[in-house]
């Protein structure tokens, strides 16, 4: 696979799969599966939260009627980054992610993780300098996509291009940049980026089955089971805190602030933000704002 489509599935899913969970109330007597979509509210403004995967399979069936009819209704589309600038996030993905030219990739390895990671990269089809220009954090982030667009995962089949394309003339708005998504793992130390590469490696072999298990549970609607997933996939206390605590706590103030002004906003985010310890929804509560359940 060309090193190109590597940088834009990279930018459309760099938020793939992270996740921490929120407490999640008993659904009621027949209640049928559907992923979890929660919702806020005052006297002039409503907000709903649904959490998305950034990329899917075809043919993968989540748009129900209750997503629909909260969709339908909203008059403002938000999501992590704006969806239709996916070129440029490849661009912003790639000149972040080289190296100094007196550096290599493979050089900054120990010997043991060297040799794993030259193995990785052959039963993948690549040469083992396919990505020697490249940070530990987009080596780790490519060889983690690979696998998945092999099995079919794109992001044209995600749920932030199909709402996208259903948004009409929906006002749109992003919590993020692609620069602030970019500089998460570019800013990080070099030796967490090459322990977040050496656990990527490790992990290749069951990276799709783990995500076919992940969009499962998305798919039933399952919050807890997919934060227990979700969790144990990312064990590192420091990436923990800087993918998905502090950026939820961003924007949970978000929320609040735009709870200030009348409308209904439709919020889609990956769906780890909104499931477990430290989501969205456990720092709106925090602020003293209430979050319901929309069930189906």
């Amino acid at each position: 696979m060309k090193l190109k489509r590597f940088l834009a599935a990279a930018a459309a899913a760099l938020s793939l799969g992270t996740s921490a969970c929120a407490s999640v109330d008993t659904p009621p007597a027949g209640a049928l599966p559907g992923p979890a979509l929660w919702m806020l509210a005052d006297e002039d403004t409503t907000i709903y939260l649904f959490g998305t995967v950034h990329a899917l399979p075809q043919g993968k069936n989540w748009f129900d009627g209750r997503i629909e009819r909260a969709f339908a209704s909203a008059d403002e589309l938000v999501t992590e980054i704006d969806v239709s600038a996916s070129a440029g996030s490849a661009q912003a993905l790639q000149a972040a992610g080289l190296l100094p030219e007196d550096q290599s990739l493979r050089g900054l390895m120990s010997a043991e993780n060297r040799e794993q990671y030259e193995a990785a990269l052959v039963g993948l089809g690549l040469p083992v300098e396919a990505l020697d220009r490249y940070e530990p954090w987009f080596a780790a982030m490519t060889l983690s996509l690979l696998p998945l667009l092999r099995s079919g995962y794109e992001a044209q089949s995600g749920v932030e291009q199909s709402l996208s394309g259903r948004a009409g003339e929906k006002q749109r708005a992003a919590l993020e940049t692609i620069e602030q998504q970019v500089a998460l793992f570019d800013t990080l130390p070099q030796e967490a980026q090459l322990a977040y590469l050496d656990e990527t490696v490790e992990k290749l072999d069951v990276a799709t089955s783990t995500l076919d298990a992940m969009v499962a549970e998305w798919l039933e609607g399952d919050a807890v089971a997919l934060a227990d997933m979700l969790n144990a996939e990312l064990t590192d206390p420091v990436l923990y805190d800087r993918l998905l605590t502090t950026r939820n706590a961003d924007w949970a103030g978000w929320i609040e602030r735009r709870l200030e002004r009348p409308g209904t906003v439709f919020i889609a985010v990956g769906a780890g933000h909104l499931a477990g310890k430290g989501s969205v929804q456990d720092q709106l509560k925090r602020r003293g704002l209430k979050v319901t359940r929309v069930w189906r």
